[in-house]
């Protein structure tokens, strides 16, 4: 991995709320990369929750089958784990409301 690669996750690092997020990104990316990103994380969001079908999740998400498939292998079999621990911190937060 680059160094370069590996100070920009530092620098993601380091920000503090999704305001900042919002501010980094929307300066980082085009719209199209915006819209990639939040489209791969909306269908982790509905693939975490096991009830829906691939087709049902392209309907709702307007991905496509190839994404969503991509997306789930990094879910479930990748080793990475950075779409679980998310989803683990995200559903943390929530009981804690």
């Amino acid at each position: 991995m680059s160094k370069e690669t590996i100070n920009l996750f530092e620098a993601l690092s380091l920000l503090e709320s999704s305001e900042e997020a919002k501010r980094f990104l929307m300066d980082l990316c085009t719209p199209a990369e915006l819209r990639a990103f939040a489209e791969r994380w909306y269908v982790c969001q509905l693939l975490s929750k096991k009830v829906f079908s691939y087709r049902e999740i392209r309907e709702l998400s307007k991905a496509s089958l190839t994404t969503i498939g991509r997306v789930a292998r990094f879910l479930n079999e990748e080793s990475y784990g950075g779409y679980r621990n998310l989803l683990e911190k995200i559903q943390k937060k929530e009981e804690t409301k």
